[in-house]
């Protein structure tokens, strides 16, 4: 429900230079707007389900995109309940649109691989919320070795020798002498990864499919105390979003998805880290650096 200095879903997220939209619900393209989110840099759009404060805001953000002169073809990935809404939008405000809309819809019953770029993947796996949901982690691809600056004047590397070491390889040369690549190379960073997970009740595959993964968004709607509600409505309450975070290993959960009945964020923050201390209730306009 609407609720004052609270906007619907939608959570834009930039890997290496590729700009993602994570559902869109009303108010989407305004929201972009009032913080700089270059909209037709857009890669590609995940949305997670098809209630209407995630995907509200699609045909005005969409609509925009074709009156800016977007022309490179755009990613939507959603269930397959979003074919006909897609094919709606299209047939009445598809004229005119100079770019390809590529609808992938999901329908996988585990975790799969449904984008793959150079540096990154993202797998989508199923929720539990009553209709077809889904949610998404993006996984950052080990990335090549760097070689030390002083390793190439020290040891006056060749472009194959370079390209060797960048391999994660040791480098041979013909005198039997070895250049190790632990000495003269190094990891740039430690791949990231990033899930998000709304709208879902608690189910007992969710932390394993998130094994490992950095950060965690995790719809918390309910507070423990209407674990019923949670339940019934096929939700979250603070503590199972938290006990999912702490057995998948995260590094940080972030929280939102709060019931419009309450205004007190930080309460719900505070319930999660009685289990999970890194946790940070989310605000619009926040932003995190992974």
């Amino acid at each position: 429900m609407p609720v004052r200095d609270r906007n619907q879903s939608a959570q834009a997220l930039s890997v290496h230079g590729r700009l993602f939209l994570i559902d869109c619900g009303e108010g989407t393209q305004y929201r972009m707007v009032q913080e700089h989110v270059p909209m037709m840099k857009l890669d590609s759009i995940f949305l997670s389900h098809i209630h209407g404060d995630h995907v509200f805001g699609i045909f005005g953000l969409l609509s925009t995109l074709g009156m800016k002169g977007r022309q490179i073809p755009l990613n939507i990935f959603a269930p397959p309940s979003f074919g006909p809404i897609l094919k709606f939008f299209l047939s009445y405000y598809g004229d005119g649109l100079a770019f390809e809309i590529r609808f992938t819809p999901l329908k996988m019953k585990g975790p799969e691989t449904i984008l793959e770029t150079k540096s990154l993947m993202v797998e989508a796996f199923p929720l539990n919320h009553g209709i077809e949901t889904f949610g998404f982690r993006f996984l950052e691809k080990e990335p090549p070795f760097n070689v030390h600056k002083e390793a190439i004047e020290k040891y006056g590397l060749s472009l194959t020798e370079i390209g060797t070491l960048k391999r994660g390889e040791d480098v041979v040369r013909a005198d039997g002498s070895v250049i190790p690549v632990a000495e003269a190379a190094y990891k740039p960073f430690v791949p990231r990864s990033y899930a998000y997970c709304s709208d879902t009740a608690a189910f007992p595959q969710e932390a394993q499919w998130l094994k490992g993964t950095t950060v965690i968004y995790h719809e918390a709607t309910y507070q423990e105390e209407l674990s019923d509600q949670a339940s019934m409505r096929k939700h979250s309450t603070t503590l199972q979003a938290a006990q999912v975070a702490l057995e998948a290993g995260a590094q940080k959960l972030l929280i939102g998805h709060y019931s419009s009945r309450n205004n007190d964020c930080k309460a719900y923050e505070a319930e999660c880290r009685t289990i999970f201390p890194q946790t940070f209730a989310t605000s619009d306009g926040d932003i995190y650096e992974i």
